[in-house]
């Protein structure tokens, strides 16, 4: 079995995290990352921009129908939820879950279903509980979950809402999750 896709879900603080996970990947990391940060509606690409300077990998702020290719980053568009389909995306406008468009919860769901046990879960920094119900349901199909260490957190509301009633797999702080993604998908023969 081998790790075909890394879901990604934060807010408040998200950038920062994002930056040190991502810059700490090398640019052959063989998975699809996908990546919910609530942000403004009207955002423009200037959070892609401080992303990309940080990563070898490319990022891109997806588009409906994009193929879903290993070894590149892709942002959820602000405004827009984010759902994985068969070896593609699709863009919806449905209502915010969790007061939030795009949600991390129709992510990871998306995902889970897709995927099953190809797919890792990881929680970061947040201000809301969005992202808790994706992530179990990562954890009932099989998939792999992480969560930041609450206390590393610049907001530990997400992390904290995500352990709540969860067993995850790794609890960890900032600095030792981009190590432990590399070794999942290189030791399982991505």
């Amino acid at each position: 079995m081998c790790f075909k896709i890394v879901v990604i879900g934060t807010s408040l603080g998200g950038l920062s995290a994002l930056q040190n996970i991502l810059g700490d990947l090398p640019s052959d990391f063989p998975a699809a990352i996908v990546i919910v940060q609530h942000r403004h509606k009207e955002s423009d690409e200037t959070f892609k921009v401080l992303l990309q300077e940080y990563t070898l990998l490319p990022i891109q702020e997806v588009e409906d129908k994009y193929e879903i290719i290993p070894g590149r980053v892709y942002l959820a568009p602000a405004d827009y939820h984010l759902l994985v389909e068969p070896g593609y995306f699709a863009l919806s406008i449905d209502q915010p879950v969790s007061y939030a468009r795009p949600s991390i919860d129709v992510l990871f769901e998306s995902a889970a279903d897709i995927y099953a046990e190809r797919v890792i879960g990881l929680i970061l920094t947040g201000a809301n509980q969005d992202g808790k119900q994706g992530l179990k349901k990562v954890k009932a199909r099989g998939g792999i979950t992480i969560v930041q260490e609450p206390s590393t957190a610049q907001s530990p509301i997400m992390p904290a809402a995500a352990i709540s009633d969860l067993a995850v797999d790794w609890i960890l702080p900032l600095p030792d999750i981009s190590h432990l993604l590399v070794n999942l998908c290189h030791s399982t023969g991505n």
